[in-house]
């Protein structure tokens, strides 16, 4: 599932964003994203990161670790739900592109659902994919909005 928005504003500019865990609650189009991150501050290559979430009434923390990285140019973190150090569910990516245009950046914002671990659970009995076709496009709203600021 992809969604793309035009964001008049340099691509380094909006990878500093998308690189600090803080901002991710902001960003969300899903109201999924509580935050109160932990792990790393500022993103890159293989670092990891937790995120208060909540979902059909519960919450919990996710276990998110960024598996693609070009700075200014995309960024991609896997997100599990883990015990014991192994994962027992998940494995679904969120992915931002960044690509050069006269007028700014052209995001592209994907999740990539195929690396999901117990799909019914992780995927289906929420609602997705349905339901990022309907907020990739509020979570790049959102980026615009603090890209502007």
């Amino acid at each position: 599932m992809t969604a793309d928005l035009l964001i008049h504003t340099g691509p380094a500019e909006i990878f500093d964003l998308l690189t600090n865990p803080a901002l991710h609650s902001i960003i969300d189009g899903s109201s999924t994203v509580r935050g109160d991150p932990r792990g790393a501050t500022r993103l890159h290559a293989g670092s990891t990161f937790t995120m208060e979430m909540r979902q059909a009434g519960r919450r919990y923390r996710s276990m998110n670790k960024v598996v693609e990285y070009a700075e200014n140019e995309l960024i991609t973190w896997a997100s599990t739900g883990t015990w014991r150090g192994r994962t027992i569910i998940g494995g679904q990516r969120w992915r931002w592109q960044l690509l050069p245009h006269p007028e700014g950046t052209l995001v592209r914002h994907s999740y990539v659902w195929g690396y999901a671990r117990w799909p019914m659970i992780t995927l289906w009995l929420p609602g997705y994919p349905a339901r990022a076709r309907r907020t990739l496009p509020e979570s790049l709203s959102r980026l615009r909005k603090l890209a502007d600021q």
